[in-house]
């Protein structure tokens, strides 16, 4: 074949299929439909396993398409999706994902996935929470207790408390550098240096030495880990170890809010220390985006319109898994949790990922140095 048709060949498909995929983003989930339908299935990498409700709801509602979901945590997924790009390959079609620092700067700038806001809640979510990418919720990584064995609130009120003797071998985390959302912490943690360095003084009456750190920040990091920090591998494992019923001395650890959802179901007590000072940890977006070279590009939209909520005041079925004391819609017109420390008085820091994103690599440098 002549070269230069071929490659103008090649070229008018590309406009053809960008072109479809801008029709497909202005249609509602009743036009999406048919087109959905034709695919017949449509895969989502997911870093919560609540993709399982997800799955089971979706079917129920458009029992012609197949949905496939894969529990798989963000640092794997980012490093799956980076692998399959550049093997030319292309398995899922709806990415569900949080460490926005690296999907920013590694998955969206790299043409790995691309925006969708459903029609239908655009004018129903606020603009930081559409662009670059849909953010369908707020999830945290915060400081939780035991309620039971503390039943008048917190056991600290400051996290440099943390650092101390009474807590040696008694603060319980995943290892940041297997789990993004714990390194984007601990990177929040050395960007808001400032407010340690207050509550240094404020809990030992001097101002912070530094020493060999550069800021308050790493100093608090160097001396949470020379304090025996324990690290586990799983989010489940801190919240069985700091949660459990029965525990007359149990540890604390930082973990995600929303896990207080399944106290009764696990045998735990999780409470999240919401009044530590200069803050429990941090709020960040969770993101929905649709792989750039989705096979089922219809399906794939149609599961992000049934992620965001239906009509209804929590959101409906799609929602539901979400719908929990800790995790916060970015939908306006969906009520607040009711069990849920509100919003406005949630202290956790609020992530800023391009920020986190430029010394997030010398924070995970420090880090390794320390274990």
């Amino acid at each position: 074949m002549n070269v230069r048709f071929a490659a103008v060949g090649i070229a008018v498909l590309m406009t053809a299929s960008t072109a479809f995929a801008q029709d497909l983003d202005q249609l509602s989930a009743e036009d999406l439909l048919p087109h959905a339908q034709a695919e017949g299935t449509v895969t989502v990498y997911s870093f919560t396993s609540r993709i399982s409700r997800v799955e089971t709801a979706f079917e129920e509602a458009y029992p012609e398409i197949d949905l496939q979901g894969f529990d798989i945590s963000s640092t794997e997924q980012i490093a799956r999706l980076k692998a399959e790009s550049a093997a030319g390959v292309a398995n899922a079609d709806v990415v569900y994902i949080s460490d926005a620092p690296v999907v920013l700067t590694e998955l969206l700038a790299e043409d790995i996935i691309r925006p969708y806001v459903p029609p239908r809640v655009e004018d129903r979510v606020p603009e930081n929470f559409k662009w670059p990418l849909l953010a369908q919720r707020l999830s945290t990584k915060v400081l939780m207790y035991n309620e039971e064995a503390n039943p008048d609130g917190a056991p600290v009120s400051n996290l440099w408390e943390l650092t101390t003797g009474d807590w040696t071998g008694r603060v319980v985390m995943v290892d940041p550098l297997q789990r993004g959302d714990y390194l984007d912490l601990m990177t929040e943690i050395v960007l808001q240096s400032d407010a340690m360095a207050e509550a240094y003084e404020a809990q030992f009456g001097s101002a912070i030495e530094l020493g060999d750190a550069a800021n308050a920040g790493e100093r608090f990091i160097m001396d949470l880990f020379a304090n025996d920090l324990i690290l586990v591998g799983s989010t489940d494992d801190v919240n069985a170890a700091v949660g459990k019923l029965g525990q007359d001395n149990p540890p604390i650890g930082f973990t995600s809010y929303s896990d207080r959802r399944d106290n009764e179901e696990e045998g735990w007590a999780l409470q999240v220390a919401n009044d530590v000072d200069p803050a429990p940890g941090i709020i960040f977006p969770a993101v929905i985006a649709i792989a750039t070279d989705a096979a089922h590009p219809a399906a794939a939209r149609l599961v992000i319109d049934f992620l965001m909520g239906d009509e209804s005041e929590t959101g409906g079925p799609g929602f539901a898994p979400f719908y929990v004391p800790g995790d916060y819609a970015t939908r306006t017109d969906i009520t607040p949790h009711p069990d849920a420390v509100s919003l406005d008085d949630f202290r956790a820091w609020r992530l800023a990922p391009l920020e986190t994103a430029k010394i997030r690599a010398d924070v995970g440098d420090l880090i390794l140095t320390l274990q």
